[in-house]
């Protein structure tokens, strides 16, 4: 079977538009596509490939557990999943963990849980979910409703009701529009598909204040900045803010689809039995995945890595802006960064995707306006170099052109 681009438009859903190339081969932070090019990859599968392509550590995981245990309803429990679960307790506020697949699929059970929960401790009327423009939650039709960009949850029908959303980092909104019918506030401690925008310490501090002051349930969306993506193991880690309920996923797996809602004992008794479940989540193939990733980001060598090739990329994409003026700022946190386009280039952040891919570099956007890496979080600090070597040759041409 010829494999090309065109026979993707004949027998794919056109929901997606992917690039003319098509990747064959993964390595560290290098991809190679049909015809041999090689890439840098600035992107990680959208802040997924938390160790890189084919970590050899993963590798050898997923090989050794496909030979043993592959798949077990939830009938039953598994080792890995149990293994996986202590880990992420032992590491985090959390008592209680559900695993899922996707995390969509860990924020619907957040959001139904604080709704639960709601019922259950206080009234039906307690149902009331806030979120914040901007914000992304995944897509299905509850979690791209709470999500704050309505361009994604316009055109499919009646949306799910007593949802609203206020600017984020505006305390003083949250603080008008919360109330004691408030189940749970939901946010992403570091804003991604928005463009790449950190809360102020006062804003979040506020957040959980006016949560508790409420008692409404605090959900942490760390879907794209857990597992060590900011530098800390968990976002909220370098906030000095707890949430009630963390959900993640992305470089859970590195790769591999799992995804996982954090919790207190406390709250998580209100998901009795029956109540929610996923045929796939917790399976042994995944979760023996996700442990080995879990061990690898969780040490002080990736962590404090994190944050040294943080500044290497500020750095790096400072100098490009001094010579070609287009960024206002660069912003984010480890390695989840995003530059800004200034007025001059308001709009193009596209161009300067299409412009780094044809440099043999991938990378992304957060909105119209911003840049986004999310690369590998144990890149080389000589692949991030040439990788900027190759971002600075696309930019001169954008701006040239």
């Amino acid at each position: 079977m010829n494999i090309t681009r065109d026979l993707f438009d004949d027998v794919m859903v056109p929901n997606y538009s992917p690039a003319a190339m098509i990747p064959v081969k993964g390595l560290g932070a290098r991809l190679w596509d049909q015809a041999g090019i090689e890439y840098i990859d600035f992107a990680g599968g959208i802040a997924v490939n938390v160790l890189g392509h084919c970590h050899p550590a993963l590798v050898n995981t997923l090989k050794k557990q496909g030979e043993t245990l592959w798949h077990l309803s939830n009938v039953l429990t598994n080792e890995p999943a149990i293994r996986l679960a202590k880990k992420l307790v032992d590491a985090t506020f959390a008592e209680k963990v559900y695993f899922g697949n996707s995390g969509a699929e860990a924020n619907e059970a957040a959001l139904k849980l604080a709704r639960r929960y709601a019922l259950d401790r206080f009234s039906e009327d307690k149902n009331q979910i806030i979120a914040f423009k901007q914000g992304f939650h995944g897509r299905t039709f509850f979690t791209v409703t709470v999500g704050g960009q309505a361009a994604y949850s316009d055109g499919f029908g009646p949306k799910p009701g007593n949802i609203d959303h206020i600017e984020y980092n505006d305390l003083a909104a949250l603080e008008t529009l919360i109330s004691d019918k408030t189940c749970a506030v939901i946010m992403e401690p570091l804003q991604g598909e928005g463009g790449i925008v950190s809360p102020s310490t006062k804003f979040v501090q506020g957040v959980r204040e006016l949560c508790d002051k409420h008692n409404a349930l605090l959900i942490f969306d760390e879907v794209q900045t857990g597992v060590g993506r900011t530098g800390d193991l968990f976002a909220y880690m370098g906030l000095g803010v707890i949430p009630d309920i963390l959900t993640t996923a992305k470089s859970l797996g590195g790769g591999f689809p799992i995804s996982a809602m954090l919790t207190t004992t406390a709250i998580a008794e209100h998901l009795k039995v029956g109540s929610h479940g996923s045929t796939y989540g917790g399976n042994p193939l995944a979760c023996a995945v996700a442990e080995t990733v879990l061990d690898i980001v969780n040490t002080q060598e990736v962590l404090d890595g994190v944050k040294q090739k943080e500044q290497l990329f500020r750095q790096g994409l400072e100098t490009i802006n001094q010579k070609y003026t287009c960024f206002s700022e660069i912003r984010g946190k480890g390695l989840l960064l995003g530059a800004v386009l200034n007025d001059k280039y308001a709009g193009r952040a596209r161009d300067f995707l299409v412009a780094a891919a044809d440099e043999q570099l991938m990378c992304l956007i957060a909105g119209a306006n911003v840049i986004r890496f999310a690369p590998s979080l144990v890149i080389s600090d000589e692949d991030i170099q040439q990788g900027l070597v190759r971002f600075e040759h696309a930019v001169a041409k954008v701006v040239k052109s």
